[in-house]
């Protein structure tokens, strides 16, 4: 599975597909299923260099993880939505079915080599997940419409639980904290359990954050300027995006680092 974005082999989809608020940081209100009006006729965006100029600051934190590319080049096989319109309301749906199952399967993948580097871990269950998900991935649209993506989100959910607790060991359970704004610069955060965690505004400049748990927490605007992302876990590039970094944030290796930081 190809677990990052590649706008260039899609055709706008999260442009389309996804509904968007001006309140969200999209810069106007759009319902599902509805093309953005700044979506050019070459499925690009029209307003692209200045997305946080003109309001659109969400626009640069979403990611598809790779579903916008497998849809359009794989699950149809290069037929257009715009050429075919009869299709693009199942389009849309499985776009938005699958970019689930890829941000499900980049967490999976992740933890699996965390519990390979530690040595410790429910591996084979890990890699049984991931080779299922895969093949949702290269399911015809109707089975994956028809998947209960929130039974698997929570089977996943819980077996990545697992993982992180088996491969920090031990560390803080910050977990679902609500850490709005907090001042954590320099802190020893290693191995801590961030889960969820509200991170909003956060200060984590500096901040030790080896083998931390970081899945699903809320990095808007936490500055992260100078800090080392490296080794945490289950960073992803919404986050990364989201946050405030600089040239000397250090990031996983399999990150891009963000246009807008510089």
């Amino acid at each position: 599975m190809e677990l990052a974005s590649d706008c260039a082999r899609c055709e706008g989809l999260c442009c389309a597909a996804m509904a968007f608020t001006r309140g969200g940081g999209f810069g106007h209100d759009k319902p599902a299923d509805t093309p953005c009006h700044h979506l050019t006729p070459a499925a690009g965006c029209g307003i692209h260099a200045e997305l946080r100029e003109r309001g659109y600051p969400s626009c640069t934190v979403f990611e598809c993880f790779g579903a916008g590319q497998q849809v359009v080049q794989v699950t149809y096989a290069g037929r257009s939505w715009r050429e075919h319109p009869d299709l693009a309301a199942e389009v849309f749906a499985v776009f938005r079915a699958l970019r689930g199952v890829h941000e499900v399967a980049a967490a999976v993948v992740a933890a699996a080599a965390a519990v390979r580097t530690a040595g410790a871990g429910p591996l084979a269950e890990l890699e049984a997940v991931a080779a299922e998900l895969a093949a949702l991935d290269a399911a015809p649209p109707a089975v994956v419409l028809a998947t209960d993506l929130d039974a698997l989100r929570g089977r996943a959910g819980d077996l990545l639980g697992r993982a992180s607790r088996a491969v920090r060991g031990g560390g803080q359970d910050l977990s679902r904290r609500d850490l709005l704004g907090a001042e954590l610069s320099g802190r020893d955060l290693d191995r801590a359990d961030l889960r969820g965690a509200l991170l909003v505004a956060a200060d984590l400049r500096g901040a030790s954050l080896r083998l931390t748990d970081l899945l699903g927490a809320d990095l808007r605007d936490a500055d992260v300027r100078g800090t080392d992302l490296a080794d945490a876990l289950f960073v992803t590039q919404p986050q990364v995006n989201a946050a405030r970094g600089d040239d000397a944030t250090v990031l996983p290796a399999h990150l891009d680092r963000p246009a807008h930081w510089a």
